[in-house]
Protein backbone atom coordinates (compact mmCIF):
# COMPACT_ATOMS: atom_id res chain seq x y z
CA UNK A 1 0.00 0.00 0.00
CA UNK A 2 1.22 3.72 -0.87
CA UNK A 3 0.85 6.27 2.17
CA UNK A 4 -2.16 8.32 1.37
CA UNK A 5 -1.93 12.10 1.73
CA UNK A 6 -3.32 13.58 5.16
CA UNK A 7 -6.04 16.19 5.56
CA UNK A 8 -3.51 19.52 4.68
CA UNK A 9 -0.47 17.62 3.01
CA UNK A 10 2.52 20.70 2.46
CA UNK A 11 2.02 21.78 -1.38
CA UNK A 12 5.53 23.91 -1.26
CA UNK A 13 7.24 20.75 0.07
CA UNK A 14 5.65 18.05 -2.44
CA UNK A 15 6.69 21.27 -5.28
CA UNK A 16 9.93 21.52 -4.03
CA UNK A 17 10.68 17.19 -4.04
CA UNK A 18 9.25 17.32 -7.15
CA UNK A 19 11.92 19.90 -8.60
CA UNK A 20 14.73 18.42 -6.75
CA UNK A 21 14.00 14.88 -8.53
CA UNK A 22 14.00 16.83 -12.02
CA UNK A 23 16.79 18.10 -11.25
CA UNK A 24 18.41 14.90 -10.06
CA UNK A 25 17.38 13.35 -13.54
CA UNK A 26 18.46 15.77 -15.59
CA UNK A 27 21.11 14.38 -17.82
CA UNK A 28 22.98 17.71 -18.57
CA UNK A 29 22.28 21.69 -16.80
CA UNK A 30 18.91 22.53 -17.09
CA UNK A 31 17.41 26.19 -16.87
CA UNK A 32 14.23 27.28 -15.18
CA UNK A 33 11.84 27.69 -18.38
CA UNK A 34 12.83 23.96 -19.19
CA UNK A 35 12.48 22.56 -15.78
CA UNK A 36 8.94 24.39 -15.44
CA UNK A 37 7.77 22.97 -18.52
CA UNK A 38 8.81 19.19 -17.74
CA UNK A 39 6.83 20.40 -14.35
CA UNK A 40 3.80 21.85 -15.41
CA UNK A 41 5.43 25.37 -13.00
CA UNK A 42 5.38 28.86 -13.80
CA UNK A 43 9.24 29.72 -14.77
CA UNK A 44 9.09 32.22 -11.64
CA UNK A 45 8.03 29.46 -9.32
CA UNK A 46 10.84 26.91 -10.71
CA UNK A 47 13.37 30.00 -9.82
CA UNK A 48 12.39 30.51 -6.71
CA UNK A 49 13.13 26.90 -5.78
CA UNK A 50 16.11 26.34 -7.66
CA UNK A 51 17.78 29.42 -5.78
CA UNK A 52 16.62 27.93 -2.49
CA UNK A 53 18.28 24.35 -3.68
CA UNK A 54 21.48 26.78 -4.61
CA UNK A 55 21.17 27.90 -1.26
CA UNK A 56 21.27 24.84 0.36
CA UNK A 57 23.90 23.69 -1.76
CA UNK A 58 21.47 20.66 -3.31
CA UNK A 59 21.51 22.47 -6.46
CA UNK A 60 24.35 24.23 -7.97
CA UNK A 61 24.15 27.05 -10.44
CA UNK A 62 26.71 27.16 -14.05
CA UNK A 63 27.62 30.34 -15.33
CA UNK A 64 25.30 30.54 -17.82
CA UNK A 65 21.97 30.73 -14.99
CA UNK A 66 21.35 26.74 -15.75
CA UNK A 67 20.95 24.52 -12.76
CA UNK A 68 22.31 20.78 -12.18
CA UNK A 69 22.94 18.50 -8.45
CA UNK A 70 25.03 20.05 -6.29
CA UNK A 71 27.21 18.27 -3.57
CA UNK A 72 24.35 18.48 -1.05
CA UNK A 73 22.50 16.06 -3.56
CA UNK A 74 25.43 13.69 -3.63
CA UNK A 75 25.90 13.88 0.06
CA UNK A 76 21.99 12.76 0.66
CA UNK A 77 22.43 10.14 -1.57
CA UNK A 78 25.35 9.06 0.46
CA UNK A 79 23.66 9.47 3.69
CA UNK A 80 20.47 7.46 2.74
CA UNK A 81 22.26 4.49 1.22
CA UNK A 82 24.47 4.33 4.37
CA UNK A 83 21.81 4.41 7.33
CA UNK A 84 19.55 2.37 4.92
CA UNK A 85 22.44 -0.38 5.07
CA UNK A 86 20.80 -1.32 1.57
CA UNK A 87 23.89 -1.13 -0.46
CA UNK A 88 26.23 -2.64 2.09
CA UNK A 89 24.39 -5.95 2.47
CA UNK A 90 23.29 -6.74 -0.68
CA UNK A 91 26.62 -6.10 -2.85
CA UNK A 92 28.03 -9.67 -1.74
CA UNK A 93 24.98 -11.67 -2.36
CA UNK A 94 24.06 -9.41 -5.80
CA UNK A 95 27.82 -10.35 -6.80
CA UNK A 96 27.36 -14.11 -5.58
CA UNK A 97 24.47 -13.93 -7.93
CA UNK A 98 26.55 -13.10 -11.00
CA UNK A 99 27.88 -16.48 -11.12
CA UNK A 100 24.68 -17.65 -13.29
CA UNK A 101 26.05 -15.43 -15.98
CA UNK A 102 23.08 -13.57 -16.25
CA UNK A 103 22.81 -9.53 -15.65
CA UNK A 104 21.99 -9.00 -11.94
CA UNK A 105 20.40 -5.81 -10.92
CA UNK A 106 18.51 -4.42 -7.86
CA UNK A 107 15.67 -1.20 -7.59
CA UNK A 108 13.43 0.75 -5.78
CA UNK A 109 9.93 2.25 -6.91
CA UNK A 110 9.20 5.55 -6.77
CA UNK A 111 5.66 6.54 -8.23
CA UNK A 112 5.21 4.98 -11.82
CA UNK A 113 9.30 4.83 -12.02
CA UNK A 114 11.67 2.35 -10.97
CA UNK A 115 15.26 3.88 -10.00
CA UNK A 116 18.25 0.97 -10.48
CA UNK A 117 20.51 0.90 -7.69
CA UNK A 118 23.28 -1.81 -8.86
CA UNK A 119 22.82 -3.11 -12.70
CA UNK A 120 25.61 -5.13 -13.61
CA UNK A 121 25.74 -7.38 -17.17
CA UNK A 122 27.89 -9.80 -17.38
CA UNK A 123 31.73 -9.27 -17.60
CA UNK A 124 31.69 -5.90 -15.75
CA UNK A 125 33.19 -4.97 -12.60
CA UNK A 126 30.85 -4.50 -9.51
CA UNK A 127 31.88 -0.87 -8.86
CA UNK A 128 30.64 0.03 -12.62
CA UNK A 129 27.23 -1.66 -11.62
CA UNK A 130 26.30 1.17 -9.06
CA UNK A 131 23.71 3.75 -10.41
CA UNK A 132 24.85 2.81 -13.53
CA UNK A 133 21.34 2.98 -14.98
CA UNK A 134 18.97 5.67 -14.60
CA UNK A 135 14.92 6.29 -14.04
CA UNK A 136 13.56 4.58 -16.28
CA UNK A 137 9.44 3.63 -16.59
CA UNK A 138 8.37 1.04 -14.17
CA UNK A 139 6.24 -0.83 -17.03
CA UNK A 140 9.53 -1.45 -18.92
CA UNK A 141 11.26 -3.21 -15.92
CA UNK A 142 11.03 -6.16 -14.50
CA UNK A 143 12.03 -4.93 -11.28
CA UNK A 144 9.46 -2.01 -11.75
CA UNK A 145 6.47 -4.58 -12.35
CA UNK A 146 7.37 -6.78 -9.40
CA UNK A 147 7.26 -3.81 -7.03
CA UNK A 148 4.33 -2.41 -8.98
CA UNK A 149 1.99 -5.62 -8.42
CA UNK A 150 2.63 -4.97 -4.60
CA UNK A 151 0.26 -2.54 -4.87
CA UNK A 152 -3.21 -2.65 -4.98
CA UNK A 153 -5.84 -2.04 -7.81
CA UNK A 154 -6.51 1.61 -5.76
CA UNK A 155 -3.05 2.34 -6.06
CA UNK A 156 -2.46 1.67 -9.87
CA UNK A 157 -5.30 3.66 -10.62
CA UNK A 158 -3.91 6.75 -8.82
CA UNK A 159 -0.57 6.69 -10.32
CA UNK A 160 -1.89 6.08 -13.65
CA UNK A 161 -5.26 7.74 -13.81
CA UNK A 162 -3.88 10.82 -15.26
CA UNK A 163 -1.27 9.30 -18.02
CA UNK A 164 -2.27 9.17 -21.52
CA UNK A 165 -0.11 6.03 -22.27
CA UNK A 166 1.15 3.70 -20.34
CA UNK A 167 4.64 2.33 -21.36
CA UNK A 168 4.65 -1.56 -22.82
CA UNK A 169 0.46 -1.13 -22.46
CA UNK A 170 -1.09 0.10 -25.63
CA UNK A 171 -4.25 -1.15 -24.00
CA UNK A 172 -3.56 0.99 -20.99
CA UNK A 173 -4.79 0.26 -17.54
CA UNK A 174 -6.53 -3.17 -18.59
CA UNK A 175 -3.22 -4.33 -19.68
CA UNK A 176 -1.77 -3.23 -16.87
CA UNK A 177 -4.15 -4.36 -14.79
CA UNK A 178 -4.00 -7.95 -16.26
CA UNK A 179 -0.51 -8.60 -15.67
CA UNK A 180 0.08 -7.71 -12.27
CA UNK A 181 -2.69 -9.73 -11.31
CA UNK A 182 -0.53 -12.55 -13.35
CA UNK A 183 2.44 -11.23 -11.18
CA UNK A 184 0.91 -11.50 -7.74
CA UNK A 185 -0.70 -14.96 -7.96
CA UNK A 186 3.20 -16.39 -9.31
CA UNK A 187 5.47 -14.25 -6.78
CA UNK A 188 7.28 -13.16 -9.23
CA UNK A 189 7.91 -11.26 -12.45
CA UNK A 190 8.86 -12.54 -15.75
CA UNK A 191 9.10 -9.91 -18.55
CA UNK A 192 10.02 -10.08 -22.10
CA UNK A 193 12.89 -7.58 -22.63
CA UNK A 194 14.35 -8.36 -26.37
CA UNK A 195 16.12 -10.87 -28.75
CA UNK A 196 14.04 -13.81 -26.51
CA UNK A 197 15.54 -12.25 -23.32
CA UNK A 198 13.73 -12.48 -20.35
CA UNK A 199 13.77 -10.35 -17.01
CA UNK A 200 13.10 -12.36 -13.86
CA UNK A 201 12.18 -10.42 -10.56
CA UNK A 202 11.18 -10.65 -6.71
CA UNK A 203 10.47 -8.32 -4.33
CA UNK A 204 12.50 -7.46 -0.62
CA UNK A 205 10.71 -7.29 2.31
CA UNK A 206 6.82 -7.29 3.62
CA UNK A 207 5.93 -4.62 2.93
CA UNK A 208 8.09 -4.65 -0.22
CA UNK A 209 11.03 -1.51 -0.66
CA UNK A 210 13.09 -3.01 -2.97
CA UNK A 211 13.39 -5.41 -5.90
CA UNK A 212 16.17 -8.06 -7.27
CA UNK A 213 16.25 -9.66 -10.45
CA UNK A 214 18.28 -10.92 -13.44
CA UNK A 215 18.30 -10.81 -17.05
CA UNK A 216 19.05 -12.78 -20.06
CA UNK A 217 18.11 -15.90 -22.73
CA UNK A 218 16.17 -17.70 -19.68
CA UNK A 219 13.78 -20.46 -20.90
CA UNK A 220 10.91 -21.46 -19.31
CA UNK A 221 12.57 -24.62 -18.30
CA UNK A 222 14.90 -22.66 -16.08
CA UNK A 223 12.55 -20.31 -14.67
CA UNK A 224 12.19 -21.96 -11.26
CA UNK A 225 15.83 -22.30 -10.67
CA UNK A 226 16.33 -18.55 -11.55
CA UNK A 227 13.53 -18.20 -8.89
CA UNK A 228 14.61 -19.97 -6.40
CA UNK A 229 18.12 -17.89 -6.44
CA UNK A 230 16.52 -14.75 -6.16
CA UNK A 231 14.43 -16.19 -3.59
CA UNK A 232 16.98 -17.46 -1.57
CA UNK A 233 19.42 -14.11 -2.33
CA UNK A 234 16.15 -11.97 -0.95
CA UNK A 235 16.21 -14.32 2.50
CA UNK A 236 19.73 -13.29 2.76
CA UNK A 237 19.58 -9.56 2.50
CA UNK A 238 16.83 -9.44 4.78
CA UNK A 239 18.69 -11.56 6.85
CA UNK A 240 20.96 -8.57 7.59
CA UNK A 241 18.23 -5.58 8.61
Amino acid sequence: MRSKLNAQPNQSLIDGIRTLQALAVAEEPIGCRELGRQLGFEASKVNRLLKTLAYLGIARQSPNRKYSAGPGMHVLAAQSLFASGLIRRALPILEDLRRLGHTVAMGVLWNDSVSYLFHAPPGIEASRALGRIGVLPATTSGLGMALLAQLDGEDIGDLYENSETIANFPDGLEGLTSQLETIRKQGFARIPVRDNQHTIAVTLGKPAYAAIGMSGWIPDSITEDVVAALVRAVEQIDAGT
